[in-house]
């Protein structure tokens, strides 16, 4: 009985100070996960403090490229006005001055490309596309775009060539498609070398119209392809005159005509040139 009862008392003894060490961990483990959570939840006050100066910066950033570029639009205008005017007056100036003219006009005309297409970008980043349809001639829209860059044109050796039925009607919004085509035009010039010509066609489908731009410069390499329309994407090949890239070009153009339920198609080998195909929806 006295042995029984000794061992009773030593296993009520040893399962009260097993109880007694696990409620000691269990308190401990408790102020662990408390100090932990505390850490974790400084961490994330920290982390949306961060987050949020920020996105300010970034907001911030946005304003003054949307601000300086909107602001040396006018500038570039007027430089571009003064040059076409002295363009027509100039059978008094020198070979080399007309050649130091015609750099003036190019270096313009490719600043004036890049602030539209910085004011695209920020313009499609704050607020989508949004479209007014209207109906437009398609042919008119594009023989005007032409003529004005077969002037750029010239002035690398260039020829703009443009082919389409008479007239042809489509229903969207006309400064879109203007601001798709000429990404499209001044990149096949721009990356054009002198003495080659640009192709511009217009073709009327079934149920659709097939509008493509091809040059005969360098051509887009496989790998290129794959990431043509990324944004801020620059490409292997080079401008040949020295003109600047911003590699926005071509995601404004996708951006547009995916807004406009159309399609752009890139064909191109090395050496051969590329087309850039714009179908729409009649």
């Amino acid at each position: 009985m006295t042995a029984t009862l000794i061992f009773l008392t030593a296993l009520v003894v040893m399962t009260s100070a097993w109880l007694l060490l696990l409620l000691s961990r269990q308190k401990k483990r408790k102020q662990v996960i408390i100090f932990q959570g505390k850490e974790i939840e400084k961490q994330l006050r920290d982390m949306e403090q961060h987050n949020k100066e920020l996105n300010e910066l970034i907001l911030q950033n946005k304003q003054i490229i949307g601000i300086v570029s909107h602001d040396l639009k006018g500038p570039f205008n007027r430089i571009f006005a003064l040059v076409h005017l002295m363009s027509h007056s100039a059978e008094n100036l020198t070979d080399n001055q007309k050649e130091y003219l015609d750099k003036i006009h190019q270096i313009v005309v490719d600043g004036l490309g890049m602030m539209r297409n910085l004011l695209d970008n920020r313009r499609l980043e704050e607020k989508g596309i949004e479209l007014n349809s209207d109906k437009v001639n398609l042919v008119t829209l594009l023989g005007s775009l032409v003529k004005n860059y077969q002037v750029l044109a010239e002035k690398k050796g260039i020829i703009v060539h443009f082919e389409s039925p008479k007239q042809l009607f489509i229903v969207s919004d006309k400064l879109y498609l203007i601001r798709v085509f000429e990404n499209l035009l001044t990149n096949a010039i721009k990356f054009s070398d002198s003495n080659t010509n640009v192709f511009v066609t217009v073709i009327e489908e079934e149920n659709r119209i097939s509008i493509s731009v091809r040059d005969e410069g360098p051509g887009i390499s496989i790998a290129d392809q794959q990431n043509l329309y990324h944004k801020l994407q620059r490409l292997s090949a080079r401008p040949t005159g020295g003109e600047s890239s911003s590699g926005l070009g071509l995601w404004i153009v996708k951006s547009i005509v995916d807004k406009m339920g159309g399609e752009i198609v890139c064909i191109s080998d090395q050496g051969k040139g590329a087309t850039f195909k714009v179908l729409l929806k009649k």
